[in-house]
């Protein structure tokens, strides 16, 4: 009998992504995308969307990188798999959790305008960025191109 699982989703992150590292150093984020349905109500004709939240867990360096660019609301693309667990709490209930094992992240639309939190400015630590000058101020417009300095 064959089987397949494979998932793929198109939605905005409900949150940023929390990154973590198990004890043989590989790196495991974790995240929420909330995927939108639209359709057309059979019975009264009207328009209605219907949400759809799932978690998200990322493996390895594809983690860090998701960690490092992207941020709440950010459209992605998620290529993976589900993975089902169960598991007891220290109360005695029993609880169980439908995820998705994320393969492959591509992150969608185009560079936001505000800059990108770095992974230590999530964890709490504190650091500045750099003020870009804007562009026609001297700092990497076409007028500031010099094709000399091109290592090609």
């Amino acid at each position: 009998m064959a089987s397949l699982n494979r998932v793929l989703l198109i939605g905005n992150l409900t949150r940023d992504p929390e990154l973590r590292y198990i004890p043989s150093g590989t790196a495991v984020a974790k995240f929420g995308v909330a995927v939108n349905r639209e359709y057309t109500d059979k019975t009264s004709g009207e328009k209605k969307e219907n949400t759809c939240f799932v978690d998200i867990t990322v493996w390895g360096r594809q983690a860090e990188t998701c960690n490092q660019y992207l941020s709440k609301g950010r459209p992605v693309f998620i290529e993976g798999r589900l993975e089902y667990s169960t598991w007891e709490t220290k109360e005695g209930d029993k609880r169980n959790k439908l995820e998705v094992v994320a393969e492959r992240v591509q992150f969608l639309g185009g560079r936001r305008e505000e800059p990108v939190r770095s992974g230590a400015e999530r964890s709490g630590t504190k650091s500045q960025a750099p003020d870009l000058p804007a562009a026609g101020e001297g700092g990497g417009g076409p007028q500031d191109l010099n094709l000399d300095d091109i290592p090609f």
